[in-house]
């Protein structure tokens, strides 16, 4: 089994719900609402996060990238931003998304092949799903360029995962930011596998985080199933960036409970006893449950109301995503090229005919 959790600098709230002298600390400084914030939205994004892969097997949307398991690390990083801060997300940040947000109806439309669901609403600072990896490193680092440039106040954000840290893209993003002194942060969501292959087999130094040194940036490694642990490094990182005090890299040390996509079988390179203890014993959302529950911040009965509110809103954000009405068909046309070479012209001008002959 892999040993990732053996070293972290941050660990607030144990695995069993209890905290540590640090955190208690930490935990003590926050308002009443942001504690069950934490709560609210994991448990939001876990529902989503279900029903959308149910959605995927019933062939109602496309190939689904799931996240259980990392709602801690996306919950506690994006509470800690703003507004005003640019957010460049992988293809598996949809609780970033939806704080950030994103309503949710719009996030399936994305899933369902939908240009709609790439266009973040007004005020909205969400850039479109990266899906080649480790390529939203450099824009990031690109936007936090242009603010410092700017003079403005806001940050830069880059979420990927710990296969995007064999990419060049990830050196050069974090050696630009090192040297500059950027306003970004590179948050990475280490869940052990880039798809099949384990960080042991793509990375001679046992952590993300101790790369930092090689660009003199910060670099710290929580735990990324400890809400409260995510956020207050998130928090650091956050002032650090708009005090000019340059890049902050984040290594969250997390698990995704199911496969890197729909597409896939994690069960053909994980061993059950692994994944048994990452599911059975560090679960972020029972983790936090415990916490509230025994500072009498939370009940049983306002858990299960909350998760019957939350599954409520996926249903009318399903029935909203279902209801839009289709695109039509000459649209796998657009968005591609701004002037569409001939034999695409061409194309589309016979599908057109042809839809009139149908029709």
């Amino acid at each position: 089994m892999l040993k990732l959790m053996d070293r972290v600098d941050r660990q607030y709230i144990l695995p069993d719900g209890k905290l540590s002298p640090e955190g208690r600390q930490a935990w003590g400084k926050l308002p009443k609402e942001r504690k069950l914030d934490f709560h609210r939205w994991m448990v939001q994004v876990r529902t989503f996060d279900r029903r959308a892969v149910i959605l995927q097997r019933q062939g109602r949307i496309g190939t689904y990238a799931p996240l259980e398991g990392q709602e801690a690390a996306q919950v506690g990083s994006a509470l800690a931003l703003s507004q005003e801060d640019w957010i460049f997300p992988s293809y598996r940040e949809h609780g970033v998304a939806m704080i950030a947000g994103m309503p949710l109806s719009q996030i399936l439309l994305y899933w369902m092949g939908r240009v709609e669901g790439n266009l973040a609403p007004p005020g909205v600072r969400l850039l479109p799903p990266y899906v080649p990896i480790a390529t939203q490193m450099p824009q990031a680092m690109g936007a936090a360029w242009a603010s410092r440039l700017k003079r403005e106040s806001a940050i830069s954000v880059a979420y990927f995962g710990d296969g995007a840290t064999s990419e060049g893209d990830f050196h050069e993003a974090c050696n630009f930011a090192g040297v500059f002194r950027l306003p970004v942060i590179f948050f990475c969501q280490n869940n052990h596998y880039a798809i099949s292959v384990p960080f042991t087999r793509q990375s001679a130094v046992p952590t993300v985080a101790e790369r930092a040194a090689a660009y003199n940036i910060r670099g710290i490694r929580v735990d990324g199933n400890d809400v409260l642990a995510v956020y207050t490094a998130m928090e650091e990182a956050v002032t650090c960036a708009r005090d000019g005090k340059g890049a902050t890299l984040i290594e969250a040390v997390t698990y995704r409970k199911g496969s890197h996509t729909t597409a896939d079988d994690a069960a053909r390179y994980r061993e059950p006893a692994e994944v048994g203890e990452w599911v059975r014993n560090r679960d972020p959302i029972p983790r936090l449950e415990k916490l509230l529950q025994a500072e009498g911040l939370l009940t049983e009965a306002e858990i299960r109301e909350w998760e019957e509110h939350c599954a409520e809103r996926v249903e009318q954000a399903v029935k909203e995503a279902e209801s839009s009405p289709a695109p039509p068909a000459d649209h796998l046309f657009a968005h591609v090229y701004e002037t569409p070479p001939p034999e695409l012209r061409r194309q589309q001008a016979e599908l057109l005919r042809e839809g009139k002959r149908d029709g």
